[in-house]
């Protein structure tokens, strides 16, 4: 059973270092954001087809109502890339990831508005940790400041992820993990398409190497293998797991962007993790 657990905890960090890729590929890929997220939509979504193919998943929609709810997350789920995408752009991996993972506690912030749930005193101080993470990475607040412009690019990012959460939950209970985001890209892929015409795309050749990371090691298998990990852990503890998701990727930054933090984002950023991982604590204890 031990040898057991250690497999299984180990698949599951293997999942969050390719999960951990999106933040230093979407940093390298030189491409406007709408264009290499419409690239990572049709090639993840040929791998996850392949996946479910092979796994024998069903992919019928069982309503119009379904259908609706998959459209509506698949726009929030595309925009949080892009924004996600621009916040990377305009700093560094650390920033745009640290500022993205304040989602754990904008959903617990959001969720009570959208389900009935008791909104619990304690999120208005783990909320004021997360501002005062937030406050430690900025330099300065001057919307001119590329590193301020990328947190709000992150944060806003974050709450389009958490609404696309939030929505996609409803769904969670009729369909697979790989059936819904296997909707939601394929959707997108239509979506983005116009971009390809309006936008830049002198340099897509070069990126394919990259953009072929991203839509299988980032996009299909790092979400597959996340989903997958649900078997053995519960969601909270699988929660805390992949909070070190920014972790990975300030090192993989490191090593193939050389990029280094310097102490504001270490101090912020532990602040921010660290509501991540009491939030996940807490919410295993109560259940």
């Amino acid at each position: 059973m031990k040898n057991q657990h250690t497999k299984n905890l180990i698949f599951l960090l293997i999942a969050t270092l390719f999960g951990s890729t999106s933040g230093p590929l979407g940093k390298f890929i030189d491409l406007p954001p709408p264009v290499s997220i419409w690239c990572r939509c049709i090639l993840g979504g040929l791998f996850l087809y392949a996946f479910c193919y092979f796994k024998k998943v069903n992919l019928k929609i069982y309503s119009k109502r379904d259908f609706l709810i998959i459209l509506v997350s698949a726009l929030f789920f595309g925009a949080h890339w892009i924004t996600y995408f621009y916040a990377l752009k305009l700093s560094n991996v650390a920033i745009g990831m640290l500022s993205l993972f304040t989602y754990p506690m904008i959903t617990a912030l959001i969720e009570p508005l959208f389900i009935k749930v008791k909104f619990d005193p304690m999120y208005i101080v783990l909320s004021l940790m997360v501002l005062l993470g937030l406050y430690i990475l900025a330099p300065e607040f001057n919307l001119e400041n590329a590193h301020i412009g990328a947190i709000l690019f992150g944060v806003l990012s974050a709450l389009l992820y958490s609404i696309r959460n939030i929505i996609s939950k409803k769904l969670t209970s009729r369909y697979s993990g790989s059936s819904i985001m296997l909707y939601q890209i394929s959707i997108l892929s239509v979506l983005l398409l116009p971009s390809l015409f309006f936008m830049d795309i002198s340099n897509i050749t070069n990126q394919i190497p990259s953009l072929v990371m991203l839509g299988l090691l980032t996009t299909a298998i790092g979400h597959t293998m996340i989903v997958s990990s649900f078997k053995h852990f519960s969601v909270s503890t699988a929660s805390i797991i992949t909070s070190i998701t920014p972790i990975f990727g300030i090192i993989l930054a490191f090593i193939f962007l050389n990029e280094t933090p310097n102490l504001n984002t270490f101090i912020g950023g532990s602040l921010i993790l660290a509501t991540v991982v009491i939030e996940s604590i807490r919410s295993r204890n109560k259940s």
